[in-house]
C-alpha cells in the first residue's frame, strides 16, 4: 500500500497492530481477576472459621442471590478499571496533549508510529519554495532532511552575516518554521519580523534566535540542532556547507556580479554561476542523507539563488550522482524577474544540467494548470515542447499551483504528486530504460 493511501486511513487502524495495546490490557485484567480470586478464597475461609457479627449479613449482601452478587461485583470491577485506566492515561499524556492543543491522542501516535515508517526524502533548495515543499511532505513522512543554501546575503540575514560572521540563517529559519510541531504561536513568533526599533528593524526574531543560540552553544551546527529540538521539528535541517560562501554570476553581457542579493537586483540574464570559495566542503551529514535517501527532490525555488548554490557544492553534487535514490526536479510555476525571465521548463532543466551535469535528475514535475493574474514582470513557465527535449528525463505534468497564490506551488498538491511519483518509481525506471544505480557518471566542471 502506498504512503498516500496510508495517510488516508484512520490512525487507530494502523496503530493497534504495531503497539499491542489490547494484549497488555487483557493481561492487566487477568492480573486483577487473579487478585480478586485470591481475596475471595481468603474471605471464604474467614467466613467458615469465624463467627461474624450480624452486621456482616448486610455488608456482604447476603439478602441477594449469589449470582446477583457476582454480577454486581463484576460490573463494579469493570467500571472501576475503566475509569482508572482512562484517568491514568490522561495524567501520563498531559505533558504531550494539553487541553489547549488541537492534536488528538490518535494524531500524536499516528505521527510517531506511522510517519516514522515513511520514505527517506531529501529536499534541496532554499527560500519560500523549500519551506512550502516541506509543509506538504511532512504529512506523509517524518524521515525528512532539508539541505538548505547558505549563500543568502540580503536583508536581515546579510546584516547578521556581516556583524556576527555566522552562516546565513534566513532560509534555515523558514525550514524550521515549516517543520515545527510546536505551538502555532511559537511558530508565528519565530517568523516575526521587527518593523521598527534601532538595530532591530527588518530583523526576523527567528534569525536572532538562531544567532543567539549559536553564541550560547559555540557553533552554528549545534544551534540548528538545539533550535529544532526546542520547536519539536519533524525531520532534519542541514546547511549544504558550513563555510562562509559567496555566490557570483557572469551575465550574458560578460559582467561579473558578486552576492546573491546583487545578482537578483542586477536583473541581467545569467550565463554562469560560481561559488566562492569553489572548494567549499559539503556538510558530511547532508552527503550521508543523500546517499541513504529513497527520494531526492531538487527545488522548487529561485533557480539561481536558492537551488543552484547547493548543487555548486562539489560534495553535494557528487552525492547526487552516487545515490541510488530517485531524483526529481520541481520546476517553478512562474518565472522570476531578474533570474529566469522568459524561461520555459526546457530552459530550467538546461540551466540545471549546465551547472551540475547531465543526468542529475530522473524526472521533472511541471505545472500544467497555467497561472493567470501573476505579478508584474512574471509569466507562467511554459511546458510546451518540453516533453520531447529530454529523452533521459521523464516529464510529469500535474496541477501543482496554489489557487490563492498563482505565483507559488500548493504544498498539498505538490506533495501528493511527488508521492505518486515515488509509488510508481518502477514505471519510471521502465520508461527510462535503466536502473537508478546506472545513472550517468558525474562530469568535471
Amino acid at each position: 500500500m502506498s504512503f498516500r493511501q496510508i495517510r488516508e486511513h484512520t490512525a487507530f487502524k494502523w496503530l493497534y497492530p504495531g503497539m499491542h495495546i489490547k494484549r497488555w490490557l487483557v493481561l492487566l485484567l487477568f492480573g486483577v481477576c487473579l487478585m480478586g480470586l485470591g481475596i475471595a478464597y481468603v474471605l471464604r475461609e474467614a467466613y467458615l472459621q469465624y463467627t461474624l457479627p450480624g452486621i456482616f449479613y448486610y455488608l456482604t449482601l447476603q439478602f441477594f442471590p449469589r449470582w446477583g452478587r457476582g454480577l454486581l461485583f463484576i460490573v463494579l470491577s469493570l467500571s472501576t478499571v475503566g475509569i482508572a485506566t482512562w484517568k491514568l492515561n490522561q495524567s501520563l499524556l498531559y505533558a504531550f496533549i494539553r487541553p489547549e492543543r488541537e492534536a488528538s491522542v490518535a494524531e500524536m501516535i499516528y505521527n510517531k508510529r506511522i510517519l516514522g515508517r515513511g520514505p527517506k526524502i531529501v529536499a534541496i533548495g532554499g527560500g519560500t519554495g523549500l519551506s512550502m515543499l516541506l509543509r506538504g511532505l511532512k504529512q506523509y513522512t517524518s524521515n525528512l532532511t532539508a539541505i538548505v543554501t547558505v549563500a543568502d546575503d540580503g536583508g536581515s540575514t546579510g546584516r547578521l552575516r556581516q556583524e556576527f560572521g555566522v552562516v546565513a540563517p534566513g532560509d534555515i529559519r523558514q525550514c524550521i518554521a515549516a517543520l515545527a510541531e510546536a505551538e502555532p504561536l511559537m511558530s508565528r513568533l519565530f517568523q516575526y519580523r521587527f518593523k521598527e526599533g534601532t538595530g532591530l528593524e527588518g530583523h526576523s526574531f527567528g534569525n536572532l534566535f538562531i544567532v543567539a543560540m549559536s553564541e550560547i552553544t559555540g557553533n552554528f551546527e549545534t544551534a540548528i540542532h538545539e533550535t529544532s529540538r526546542v520547536l519539536n521539528v519533524r525531520g532534519s535541517i542541514l546547511p549544504s556547507t558550513l563555510e562562509d560562501v559567496t555566490l557570483s554570476a557572469r551575465t550574458h553581457e560578460d559582467e561579473l556580479v558578486h552576492g546573491e542579493h546583487n545578482i537578483t537586483e542586477r536583473g541581467a540574464g545569467i550565463r554562469d554561476l560560481y561559488l566562492n570559495p569553489p572548494s567549499a566542503e559539503a556538510h558530511p551529514d547532508a552527503v550521508r542523507a543523500i546517499l541513504d535517501a529513497d527520494l531526492v527532490v531538487v527545488g522548487p525555488g529561485s533557480l539561481y539563488t536558492s537551488v543552484m548554490p547547493n548543487l555548486l557544492v562539489e560534495g553535494i553534487r557528487k552525492a547526487l550522482f552516487a545515490t541510488a535514490a530517485t531524483r526529481v526536479f520541481v520546476c517553478n510555476v512562474a518565472t522570476q524577474h531578474g533570474e529566469t525571465d522568459g524561461f520555459t521548463v526546457t530552459n530550467h532543466v538546461e540551466a540545471l544540467e549546465r551547472h551540475a551535469g547531465r543526468g542529475l535528475v530522473h524526472a521533472v514535475i511541471a505545472n500544467n494548470n497555467i497561472a493567470s493574474n501573476l505579478p508584474q514582470h512574471s509569466a507562467p513557465v511554459a511546458v510546451n515542447g518540453a516533453s520531447g527535449c529530454f529523452n533521459h528525463i521523464q516529464l510529469i505534468e500535474a496541477d501543482v499551483v496554489a489557487e490563492q497564490n498563482r505565483y507559488r506551488h500548493d504544498p498539498d498538491k505538490l506533495a501528493a504528486t511527488i508521492l505518486r511519483l515515488y509509488d510508481g518509481r518502477e514505471a519510471l525506471w521502465t520508461s527510462l530504460g535503466r536502473l537508478p544505480t546506472e545513472a550517468p557518471v558525474l562530469v568535471s566542471r
